[in-house]
């Protein structure tokens, strides 16, 4: 005879627990002010890494031993941690130790800061860094020659705002060996003056021919920077990310660190689909808090000064520039090798992250998707396309039916020093849906939030929730970009926690704060739904505590430099 719902002893009827040492709470959080599903709680217990209890004092009360820590955090706001969908802890470690070139330089300052650069390295040995912004250089866009006057005996690498493009002098041309007679590569372009000389700005693919004689970070310099970034990010709250690009060396700087006992946050690595071997060999790279289970393929560039962004309409042309072959952009695979790809990593179960910054790339996108779904069906599989600076409308209503995710980033839903880039790349018409978070989520699309760092300088959070909702500069200055597109306080939390636990298909762990969840939460200095939206960007974490260990404590923060 079957059981039916309304036979079945309810949980008063059912037997307590016997095994004591599951009611034992190692730590208890008292006199605050915790933000829960069904509404706020004063008290919560931990045990095991595991939430025992949430509610009042009373609530907690029978997980109290002689031994639990008991920690009065007078009336703190405890939220659930955050998760940032789309970083690249590796890369802003490493930024740290090269030429810094802060987004809002002028010209004069930027000349500046690589002579000061230049100084500090021997003859021929190279200076990278970044980041410049080619709107601040007016009607002269940045080429070679400005770098020769201040480092004419070494070779120099910058990337730009955006990391699409970089910028070089004639000494690191001479060493790739690109000169007037060379083609531009598959995906990338040399730009060229009316000579037809490289002028010293290269586009995506264009720029590797460079990069690849770049002497690499040795072994340990990967892992310090990489341990540097984890710890930054743990300051700021966020207990779980995607690392957006893996490499083998990072996969394995990934494991020396889990393997020391020192990574803490839940990572889900996205290995660049270029490393074949390790994605065969991926679970070689696996650890308990380390899933190499997500895969990175580039769609397209960026709609910067390179209009590299695959776009469904026509750029704004510039003056003087053959815009021949890119006036929608560039488009980086093919639709038919992308729907296999697709295919293919959907069925090994496997997340695909795809970079898609133009409408036309985010299009390609969803299209490879349904491409998927039509032949696997509905894997459970939720692949998401990232960034998605521009989005037709009617992708957007499509995105649902197709089980996509919408990964919005960088933090740059308010006017910063790349929006000038972009705004004259495409024209102020296309800029009010400029990053479309409200569409997509008033279409009952998925989205989560991603960061992009250190593309963007910041990787704080409370900077991009304050700004979801004003769509202005931090502390509300100037004018909103976009104004249209923004969301609730409320909605910007859920994407930052249980929308993101979700799609890293955690949220039977991680997300809210529930009793039988992992205790993955913050303790911050304000209740961010009390005080005035304008100063969310100023919020300090207090508290990191990722499976009941206190990952980072203000009080004894982890300083210098990796």
């Amino acid at each position: 005879m079957a059981t039916t719902i309304a036979s079945q002893p309810s949980l008063a009827q059912m037997p307590a627990p016997t095994d004591s040492l599951a009611q034992k709470a190692d730590m208890v959080l008292t006199n605050g002010r915790i933000y829960t599903p069904s509404g706020w709680a004063s008290s919560l217990a931990i045990g095991k890494g595991v939430i025992l209890a949430v509610g009042d004092s009373a609530a907690v009360q029978p997980y109290v031993t002689g031994q639990t820590k008991v920690v009065d955090i007078k009336g703190q706001t405890v939220l659930p941690g955050l998760h940032d969908m789309h970083v690249h802890p590796t890369g802003a470690g490493q930024r740290e130790q090269q030429c810094q070139l802060p987004h809002d330089a002028t010209p004069a300052q930027v000349f500046a800061i690589t002579a000061e650069c230049v100084k500090a390295k021997k003859p021929g040995e190279w200076v990278t860094g970044g980041s410049y912004e080619a709107a601040s250089f007016g009607k002269t866009p940045p080429n070679k020659e400005m770098l020769d006057k201040v480092a004419p005996n070494n070779p120099v690498m910058f990337s730009d705002i955006s990391g699409h493009s970089s910028w070089v002098n004639s000494a690191a041309l001479k060493l790739a060996n690109i000169t007037k007679s060379t083609p531009d590569p598959k995906g990338g372009i040399i730009e060229r003056d009316s000579k037809g000389e490289p002028t010293g700005l290269l586009r995506e693919a264009a720029s590797w021919g460079v990069s690849a004689h770049v002497p690499p970070a040795s072994p340990e310099d990967t892992v310090r920077a990489l341990q540097w970034s984890l710890n930054v990010m743990l300051s700021y709250g966020i207990t779980a990310f995607d690392d957006a690009v893996v490499t083998p060396d990072i996969g394995v700087a990934y494991g020396k660190i889990a393997d020391a006992g020192n990574l803490k946050q839940h990572v889900r690595a996205c290995i660049i689909m270029t490393a074949e071997e390790m994605i065969q060999q991926r679970q070689l790279y696996a650890r308990e808090r380390f899933s190499p289970s997500c895969v990175k393929i580039l769609l397209d560039g960026v709609p910067t000064d390179g209009h590299t962004a695959a776009m469904l309409d026509h750029y704004v042309p510039v003056p003087g520039r053959d815009e021949t072959g890119r006036e929608k952009g560039l488009s980086q695979v093919t639709q038919e090798d992308l729907n296999a790809a697709l295919i293919r990593f959907d069925r090994l179960g496997m997340t695909v992250k795809m970079h898609a910054a133009g409408d036309a790339a985010v299009r390609q996108g969803l299209d490879a998707i349904e491409a998927a779904r039509k032949a696997n069906g509905f894997s459970g599989v939720l692949h998401d396309v990232a960034h998605n600076s521009f989005v037709s409308m009617d992708d957007i209503r499509r995105a649902r039916s197709l089980g996509a995710v919408f990964e919005f980033s960088p933090y740059i839903w308010y006017r910063s020093p790349i929006i000038a880039d972009i705004e004259k790349a495409v024209g102020p018409e296309r800029m009010k849906r400029w990053i479309p978070v409200k569409d997509a989520l008033d279409a009952g699309a998925f989205a989560v939030p991603g960061s992009d760092w250190a593309v963007v300088p910041s990787v704080n959070p409370w900077l991009a929730i304050e700004t979801l909702v004003t769509r202005k500069q931090p502390g509300g200055i100037g004018e909103a970009l976009g104004a249209d597109e923004a969301i609730t306080l409320k909605q910007a939390v859920d994407l930052f926690t249980i929308n993101s636990a979700r799609q890293q298909y955690a949220s039977d762990r991680l997300g809210t704060i529930e009793r039988g969840k992992l205790a993955d939460i913050v303790v911050i200095d304000r209740n961010i739904f009390e005080v005035p939206i304008t100063t969310v960007h100023e919020t300090k974490v207090n508290l990191t505590i990722i499976n009941g260990e206190i990952v980072y404590d203000s009080a004894r923060p982890v300083a210098g430099k990796p």
